[in-house]
């Protein structure tokens, strides 16, 4: 097949849909503008249940953007088959895959996606977590438990809702902290905190280990409004993962390239190290000659290595 004239991308886009060119208006939703990829969807999804099987079979593409679009038109087509599939690719391994899954779930109107759309409120994606919130909300669900509704609310970021909860918002909020963004993590141990209840203390704990100084943070300022003991912060502090430069790559670093292992390191200064040692190099090579000048670089090669060795193993964790 030629390829699709795009230069007057509208009509070009309207030829097909009129002409019912689906393999053409697919391979559309991999073109590299934007737009053509949303006037192709449109089209894709005016057409109707005719072509709701090519797009179904058109998410196994290895192109995302060619999945996202087929994902659009069959929530605007709406047929059982079409469901299942959307359906299906709310188990895609792309964040993006599964949240356009969840809002043209909303779109299709099919109460059997409710299920699968109450596990994504629990998904580590923010974005995606939101979509299945919003798409819920199109079918009319209602939370069948307090801890749906808390997942719920989590999903939209109802900070005030899930602190009118209680106790109840607990789980979902502990929960989410799989998010990957420690800003969402960090509010969140900052609605545990509001809430102030002992239920809130494995989350807390959980918090004080977590990779991100902020949320850290938080989770300090947090623990006595759940009951933990002043005292007790420290242990559970101490149990984040630690930071620290490798000794062995510093020595290494400075050996082979003197200064860089303190550069490593953080010290700014030893990119002077590194130019001070470049310049002596060339001129002992030049004017003393190989041996003079790999009798005198060896041995200062050697105990900056040492040196930087011994500093990064005496370096405080981050």
């Amino acid at each position: 097949m030629p390829p699709l004239p795009f230069g007057n991308r509208p009509a070009a886009i309207e030829r097909l849909r009129e002409e019912a060119d689906i393999p053409a208006l697919i391979r559309a939703l991999g073109h590299g503008d934007p737009g053509v990829q949303a006037q192709a969807a449109e089209a894709l999804g005016s057409l109707g249940a005719a072509a709701a099987p090519p797009l179904a079979a058109a998410l196994a593409s290895r192109n995302r953007d060619v999945r996202i679009g087929a994902i659009e038109a069959l929530g605007a087509i709406g047929t059982p088959d079409g469901v299942d599939a959307l359906i299906t690719a709310c188990d895609d391994r792309t964040g993006e895959i599964r949240w356009a899954a969840t809002i043209a779930l909303g779109s299709a109107g099919d109460v059997r996606a409710v299920p699968v759309l109450v596990r994504l409120l629990a998904d580590r994606n923010r974005y995606v977590r939101h979509g299945a919130a919003g798409a819920l909300d199109q079918l009319g669900w209602e939370a069948a438990s307090p801890d749906e509704w808390g997942r719920y609310l989590t999903a939209t970021m109802n900070w005030p809702a899930l602190e009118r909860m209680g106790r109840d918002a607990i789980p979902a909020l502990e929960h989410a902290l799989i998010d990957p963004d420690p800003d969402v993590r960090r509010d969140i141990v900052d609605a545990i905190a509001r809430i102030g209840d002992p239920r809130g203390i494995p989350a807390v704990t959980r918090a004080l280990r977590d990779p991100a100084e902020p949320v850290r943070w938080a989770a300090v300022k947090a623990a006595p409004a759940c009951g933990i003991a002043p005292l007790h912060v420290p242990r559970w502090y101490a149990q984040r993962p630690k930071e620290r430069k490798n000794p062995i790559i510093a020595g290494v670093l400075n050996f082979l390239l003197p200064g860089m292992g303190y550069f490593y390191l953080g010290l700014w200064w030893g990119i002077l190290i590194f130019q001070l040692d470049v310049s002596a190099t060339l001129w002992l090579f030049a004017y003393e000659g190989t041996d003079v000048a790999y009798g005198l670089l060896f041995p200062v090669y050697v105990l900056l290595a040492v040196h930087a060795w011994q500093y990064a193993r005496g370096m405080p964790d981050a």
